[in-house]
């Protein structure tokens, strides 16, 4: 059973809204996209690469993202125009060293062809990866943690294509495991759960909203140590630990601001952190000129 969320009275709640809405209303999005991965998938006006140029930019989205990116323009420029195109056509014919050169932390060339045989396996046969997400949610409504239930279905079908397979017979699945965690374990699935974010909410500034069969009322942060950190700043949760428990209580408290959307408070969260404005080590000129800082319990200490 999943537990209600803990540590905000109805009073701090009320004044942290208007904090949290005031943040939220004022803060620089476009400029911040620029240093976000959701810059790749936003660079197309199909919802059809969208989709599929979002999950291979959150798939990589660990590490700094400095590094990462040319490594994803990269295998996005393999793709050509298309990204849609490329996998549905790659999933008939896949080839293990489509992306040779291609060099990223864990994952070698291999775990993107396999990557692009899954994708396009799934929109061959479903007709697009949000159209099976949805359909995996709406078969876990009614059931504890439906979104949760539906993200650890639509993984396991990509990382369990037959092409995808195939092509790692000898490397073994654990690269693709690790560009699609498994939600049934413990972990916050952060990149996941940011893809979801990019596909489901908007479209604004920064989210694209293609996939409208989903509610946004049903998202989850995507918890990194930028958000986490800030989060227990804020009273939203007391958790140290980056797991799909401390995710989903953070989002419980964000619900009581906006049921219908709580995880809009996400991206302007994450990127204090990200852009310095919020560094992990108090700094009294960055406290100061913060827009949150009357309701930030960081501020007590030396």
């Amino acid at each position: 059973m999943a537990l209600p969320p803990r540590g905000l009275s109805e009073g701090r709640a009320r004044a942290l809204a208007a904090l949290l809405e005031r943040l939220e209303r004022s803060f620089d999005k476009r400029q911040r996209v620029g240093f976000d991965p959701v810059e790749f998938p936003r660079r197309h006006r199909d919802p059809a690469d969208q989709e599929v140029a979002g999950l291979f930019a959150s798939a990589l989205a660990y590490g700094r993202v400095e590094a990462m990116k040319p490594q994803l323009e990269r295998v996005l420029r393999a793709m050509g125009d298309s990204p849609a195109a490329f996998c549905e056509a790659f999933a008939a014919a896949p080839r293990p060293t489509a992306f040779e050169g291609f060099r990223y932390r864990f994952n070698r060339p291999v775990d993107l062809a396999a990557l692009s045989a899954a994708v396009g396996h799934v929109r061959r046969a479903h007709g697009g990866l949000g159209h099976r997400f949805a359909e995996l949610f709406r078969a876990a409504r009614g059931e504890e943690e439906p979104l949760r239930r539906a993200l650890a279905g639509f993984a396991r079908e990509l990382r369990e294509a037959p092409p995808a397979r195939a092509l790692l017979r000898e490397r073994g699945p654990r690269g693709l495991a690790h560009l699609l965690p498994h939600p049934e374990r413990t972990g916050a699935c952060k990149r996941l759960n940011l893809y979801l974010r990019w596909m489901v909410r908007g479209p604004d500034e920064v989210d694209l909203g293609a996939w409208k069969a989903v509610p946004a009322s049903a998202l989850l942060v995507p918890l990194d140590t930028h958000l986490a950190r800030i989060a227990r700043y804020l009273g939203l949760t007391d958790r140290r630990d980056l797991s799909w428990r401390t995710a989903a209580e953070i989002t419980g408290n964000l619900r009581r601001f906006d049921p219908e959307d709580p995880v809009r408070f996400d991206f302007a969260l994450c990127h204090l952190g990200m852009s310095g404005a919020c560094p992990p080590r108090r700094r009294e000129a960055c406290c100061s000129a913060c827009a949150l800082r009357t309701a930030c319990r960081a501020r007590f200490r030396p």
